[in-house]
Parts: structure tokens; C-alpha cells; sequence
């Protein structure tokens, strides 16, 4: 068996593993889940709380209201997850181009490294949802021409915001990875700096920018379904978490159809850097320590 088919085996694996756990857990758990003292440390598992697993993959087939011309839910699910994903993307897309320049401006200068990176670092201890109305509000101000600034696109901001961080860390480490001596014979041929970027430090950092690349688009995917909940905007997973979070003791199956959707969001993102490393495959005969 091939090691592409082993992995398409043990992820299907780890699926059908989650589901069981699941329904077993459904049901030994108790209903009112389990505490100690009066902390709650696993869910309750009645239906309201935990539906069955054949009641969230039916309710996918059936209208999302009782509306006439109501779209089937795993359409509108999929419609609304195909607009987070487009955001994702482009804040992903935005992470990896910041990233790369920082790592490229602090391995050229030491003396940047040394201002930039404890910023960097710092950035991430600033919670989500406290810059999200910020940059929001950032944003409106812009106007340029005929130009405005849209509420998704301060989504993206946020996306590539949390996109940005292991893309610098990660290739500032394979930047500065190439070995002393072939650094040194690159300047015994008076090679010019972005000569050695692009033939020795580049190709090097592949290894380690590969794994940081997969992170990203994670965070990128967390980073806007948080960023459209804390914004308001419509039209994405975020938004219809808490709009169908609001009907959840009337019918819980419904609520887990847009997590279905952002998990969805997060599958694709994986299998489209898989994509790229494919395409660096040449570049990663070694991996990084």
C-alpha cells in the first residue's frame, strides 16, 4: 500500500473514529454531562445538546426553514462556506506574502531582527476579538475615489493577521538554515545578496515554510469565522453559526450544520497547500529539525 493511500485510509479512520466516540459517549454519558463539584467538564448528552449523528447528516437533505422557496441546508451551508473560504484565502494569501517579507527583512539585517521579532511574537497575545471592531472601524475611514471600504475585506485583514505569524518564524528558521560553508562560498564568488536569497536560502527554507504554510491557512480559517461573528458580516460559516445557534432547542441538528461547513472550510484549505507542497516537492529532500 502506498503511503498516499495509508493516509487517506487513517484519516477516514479518525472520521469514523470521531463519530463513534460520539455516539458513545451519547450514550454512557450522563444527561447532565460531567461535573466536578460545580464545574461542567463534558457536554450533556441530551439531543438538545448532542444530536445524533444520522439526525445532523438527515437534517443536511431537508429545507433550512419551512419557507416555500427555503434552499436545502447543505446548499446554503455549502454557499456560505464557499464565501468564507474565498475570504480565507485571500487573507491567507496576504499572511504568507507579509510574512515572507518580514523573514526576508530580518534575516537581511540583524539589527531588524532583533526590533522586529519580539513585535511579531507580541502580536499574538492581542485576543481576536478585540482588534476585529477595530479594524472595522479602521477601515470605514479609508476612501479613495470611488473606492470603499468593505466589511469583508477587514475580515481578511484579521485572517491574514493571524495568517502572517508562523510563515515569518518559520522562514526566518529556513533562511537561516543553509550550512556556514556553502554561505561562505557564495561570498567567495561575490555572489550578491539576493543571488544567495534565491539559489541557497529560498530552496532552503522550503522545509520548514511547507509546515507553516499548513498553519497558516488554519489560522486563516479560524481567524474569519471568528472576525465575521465579531464584525456582523453576512454570507459566511460565522454569521450562520449564530444565526441558526439561536433555533438550537428547537431543532439542534440545525446547528451543527455550519460547523460541518467550517470544517468543510478547513479540509479544502489543507488539501490546496498540500497542493503547493507538491509543487516544492524538490525542495524538501530533507526535513527540518
Amino acid at each position: 500500500m502506498s503511503k498516499r493511500a495509508s493516509g487517506i485510509l487513517w484519516g477516514i479512520a479518525g472520521v469514523v473514529a470521531a463519530l463513534v466516540l460520539w455516539e458513545l459517549y451519547k450514550w454512557l454519558g450522563p444527561d447532565d454531562g460531567v461535573k466536578v463539584g460545580s464545574l461542567t467538564i463534558l457536554p450533556r448528552t441530551t439531543d438538545i445538546a448532542m444530536p445524533h449523528t444520522w439526525d445532523v447528516i438527515t437534517r443536511l437533505g431537508e429545507p433550512v426553514t419551512r419557507a416555500a422557496d427555503a434552499d436545502v441546508l447543505w446548499w446554503a451551508v455549502l454557499q456560505a462556506a464557499t464565501f468564507s473560504l474565498g475570504i480565507a484565502a485571500l487573507g491567507w494569501l496576504l499572511g504568507v506574502v507579509s510574512g515572507l517579507l518580514l523573514a526576508l527583512l530580518m534575516q537581511r539585517w540583524i539589527t531588524a531582527e532583533s526590533a522586529v521579532l519580539p513585535w511579531v511574537v507580541l502580536s499574538q497575545t492581542v485576543p481576536l476579538i478585540a482588534i476585529a471592531p477595530l479594524v472595522k472601524r479602521w477601515g470605514s475611514e479609508i476612501v479613495i475615489g470611488s473606492f470603499h471600504w468593505e466589511n469583508w475585506m477587514s475580515v481578511a485583514v484579521i485572517a491574514s493577521y493571524l495568517a502572517f505569524f508562523p510563515v515569518a518564524i518559520s522562514a526566518l528558521r529556513g533562511l537561516k538554515s543553509p550550512e556556514s560553508a556553502d554561505v561562505d562560498l557564495f561570498r567567495a564568488y561575490a555572489a550578491p545578496w539576493w543571488t544567495t536569497m534565491r539559489k541557497l536560502r529560498l530552496p532552503s527554507s522550503v522545509p520548514y515554510l511547507i509546515p507553516a504554510l499548513r498553519l497558516a491557512a488554519a489560522n486563516a480559517v479560524v481567524g474569519t469565522v471568528v472576525a465575521e461573528v465579531s464584525i456582523g458580516l453576512g454570507g459566511g460559516i460565522g454569521r450562520m453559526i449564530i444565526e441558526f445557534a439561536a433555533t438550537a432547542s428547537g431543532d439542534p441538528a440545525k446547528t451543527y450544520a455550519p460547523i460541518l461547513g467550517a470544517v468543510l472550510i478547513g479540509l479544502v484549505s489543507a488539501g490546496l497547500v498540500a497542493l503547493i507542497g507538491l509543487g516544492l516537492r524538490r525542495f524538501t529532500r530533507g526535513a527540518p529539525a
